[in-house]
């Protein structure tokens, strides 16, 4: 089960977490969905997917394993072989969960079949940020009720009358409705507001809360992050005649990593220039005493740096390799 929490663990951080001899999660990002018809906000999420065929040891999950239970690299590599070997024999016979990830089995052509969950986003970007429904704000339309009509009594007898109606009597008839319209339309302009308003207010606290969730589960990753080497950053300048190495003085302590010995210098130098090519700092060192031209993955002063190289060669890279200290 630890091993399942390390590959979770690492899938927020990689793109690809490869385990040895057995298959590689993969994720892809998605950015934001908004669905037209329905209303409903995704945020940007990353998908998991597995790759049976990438099978070759990056080194990625084996260091992260030795660092959080602080082993070396070959017990992490041994306890992940014996977990595979788990795995795939209980693949042919039932289902296979990794939890928060997804669910495995063979199909009829006993070929991995993967299906992810997808209850947890993976994208450090989204994270506290669940999908939701706005619907849009939509005005009602007012309709005022048709004024009564207003009825002239005429005057049968033909008296003179004292007083005739005015307009302001006439305005004063139609005022209730009027006022009652417009009371309405002032409510719900008022409800509206407060509903947008509110809903700003909501999302942008939402907003601030996931940005200071985002910024607090960087650093805690960060924290968990592991050095695998920087082969790059390894300078060194060696100008010595190969075939003349062996009578030049050694001031100081070498350590190396034979790619191979050589008795033809041509060879050797060819073995040099593939090396190189594959982007080594790669060096010849002091002629052995049967006269054969050593060809080094890479040439050190510093043992701790030669020893890290031999071990990512031999155990990750699955190279021919051997340590010599040269006094």
């Amino acid at each position: 089960m630890l091993l399942q929490t390390y590959i979770k663990d690492l899938l927020y951080q990689y793109e690809c977490v490869t385990i040895p001899n057995f298959g590689a999660f993969l994720t892809r990002s998605i950015h934001v969905l908004i669905q037209p018809e329905t209303w409903i906000f995704n945020p940007s999420r990353k998908e998991i997917s597995f790759n049976q065929l990438l099978t070759s040891n990056d080194g990625i999950l084996a260091h992260y394993m030795a660092k959080k239970e602080n082993v070396s690299y070959e017990q992490a590599l041994r306890k992940i072989e014996k977990e595979v070997i788990v795995w795939k024999q209980r693949l042919n016979t039932q289902h296979l969960t990794f939890a928060g990830i997804g669910e495995m089995r063979l199909n009829p052509e006993k070929k991995i079949i993967f299906s992810p969950f997808g209850g947890v986003n993976f994208d450090l970007n989204s994270f506290g940020l669940r999908s939701f429904i706005r619907k849009p704000i939509i005005t009602p339309s007012i309709q005022t009720e048709n004024p009564k009509p207003i009825t002239i009594m005429e005057n049968e007898n033909k008296d003179d009358l004292m007083f005739t109606p005015s307009e302001n009597e006439n305005e004063n008839k139609r005022s209730p409705i009027m006022r009652y319209a417009i009371i309405g339309v002032i409510g719900i302009s008022l409800i509206g507001a407060a509903y947008y308003f509110g809903d700003q207010y909501i999302a942008n606290e939402k907003a601030k809360a996931a940005e200071m969730a985002q910024k607090k589960i960087k650093s805690n990753v960060q924290k968990a992050t592991f050095d695998l080497g920087s082969l790059s950053e390894i300078d060194v300048t060696l100008e010595a005649n190969p075939k003349s190495i062996d009578q030049a003085p050694l001031d100081q302590t070498f350590y190396s990593v034979i790619a191979g010995s050589y008795r033809s210098i041509e060879n050797a130098e060819k073995k040099l220039a593939q090396l190189k090519a594959e982007g080594f700092d790669a060096a010849f060192t002091e002629v052995n005493p049967q006269g054969l031209n050593r060809v080094a993955y890479g040439r050190f002063t510093s043992k701790r740096e030669a020893l890290n190289l031999h071990n990512y060669i031999r155990f990750a890279l699955k190279e021919e390799a051997w340590y010599l200290v040269e006094n």
